[in-house]
């Protein structure tokens, strides 16, 4: 069966997304405003819940907060430990390959701060500086040097693969 066949799901890391346990989410077909939710892996999720390392930080596939995003797929994640940019010395960086909603599709950058305390972090979100028109952007990567004191990211024109010579690598300064 292809990806694209009804009955096949991403069901991310097993039993958990983040800090919640997976849902599988439908749209409800009675009332468009609503939708299911069904827990995948219940049991495990509830056997190693006080067993597991908890996430630094988490962002949703539905967020209707201010400032977040509703995200489709973790696609890249580096330390940033230059001093180029000030604010993000010392914080991770992570990417999302499209937020949910965006016309045109745009990925999403962001970052959190580690902390010792071993409590969930807040994320915040940085807007890129570059203007892509009406294409598509979709964050396909996030890399960095040896000494993780520069980030590159990866965006491709096409969320199709098959689509050729559609990508350019940025340098986020």
């Amino acid at each position: 069966r292809s990806l694209n066949e009804d009955g096949l799901i991403n069901l991310g890391w097993r039993g958990w997304e983040g800090d919640l346990p997976t849902p599988i989410i439908n749209p409800c077909l009675s009332n468009p405003s609503l939708v299911e939710e069904t827990i995948a892996y219940y049991n495990e999720a509830i056997s190693v819940a006080t067993k597991r390392i908890l996430p630094l930080t988490c962002y949703y596939h539905m967020d209707p907060r201010p400032d977040k995003f509703s995200g489709t797929a973790l696609t890249g994640i580096q330390p940033y430990m230059g001093s180029e940019i000030p604010d993000l010395t010392g914080c991770i960086v992570f990417i999302d390959f499209v937020r949910r909603g965006s016309t045109p599709a745009r990925g999403v950058l962001a970052y959190t701060k580690v902390r010792t305390e071993c409590k969930l972090n807040d994320y915040s979100i940085i807007e890129p500086n570059y203007n892509f028109g009406t294409q598509s952007a979709y964050y396909v990567s996030l890399g960095a040097n040896l000494t993780q004191s520069r980030l590159y990211l990866g965006v491709y024109g096409s969320s199709n693969v098959t689509d050729f010579n559609q990508g350019t690598v940025f340098e986020i300064v």
